[in-house]
């Protein structure tokens, strides 16, 4: 459906500028944006290489071990279905902590192993799980310790202060994640009483 929307208004766009003359700064805003999405593309990259080094560090030293086992309390409140030892808990993990690293590009792959996991454990039915919905509110909520990507984008746009955004994300997430829990509990246990 987004897709639809997407070219429908790319059509509007082009005939609006054809009928009013301007198909000539059209075509220059879309070289111009090109050229600066290859740019801003280049600059987020090696960013998030460092980052996903520096995750790999904090892999290989047990770092990133620790603070799974630091949450694992945590997770299996949240996820009280999930078996101890099942490999759905590695990767609710792992993307959390990713997504704690502000590395989105690299939770996300996490995130899709872990829906299929929990996908598995509900026997593969088309309706999702408890599991599955607490999951996907975690993740959009995403707590974040360190805003990677933006720090990047607001470092390539040459910001004056490109870390001050780690407050008020931090901040925001926070709530963000505290609110996702208590919703996703409330329709739960709503859900649990009508049955």
């Amino acid at each position: 459906m987004v897709n639809y929307i997407w070219i429908g208004m790319t059509i509007i766009g082009l005939i609006f500028a054809a009928v009013n003359g301007k198909m000539k700064a059209v075509n220059e805003a879309i070289f111009h944006s090109a050229n600066e999405a290859v740019t801003l593309c280049i600059g987020l990259i090696s960013i998030l290489v460092f980052w996903l080094g520096i995750m790999r560090i904090a892999q290989e030293s047990g770092l990133l071990d620790k603070l799974s086992r630091l949450f694992r309390p945590i997770i299996k409140k949240l996820f009280p279905e999930v078996p101890e030892d099942h490999p759905a808990l590695g990767y609710i993990l792992s993307n959390i902590m990713a997504n704690m690293f502000g590395l989105g590009n690299a939770a996300t792959p996490l995130g899709i192993k872990a829906m299929e996991q929990l996908k598995e454990l509900n026997g593969g039915k088309p309706i999702a799980s408890r599991s599955m919905i607490t999951f996907l509110a975690l993740n959009t909520s995403g707590l974040t310790l360190i805003p990677t990507t933006v720090i990047a984008i607001r470092m390539n746009y040459k910001s004056a202060s490109p870390t001050e955004i780690v407050g008020p994300t931090l901040i925001a997430t926070f709530i963000a994640t505290i609110a996702a829990i208590l919703i996703d509990r409330y329709y739960h246990y709503k859900r649990s009483r009508k049955r």
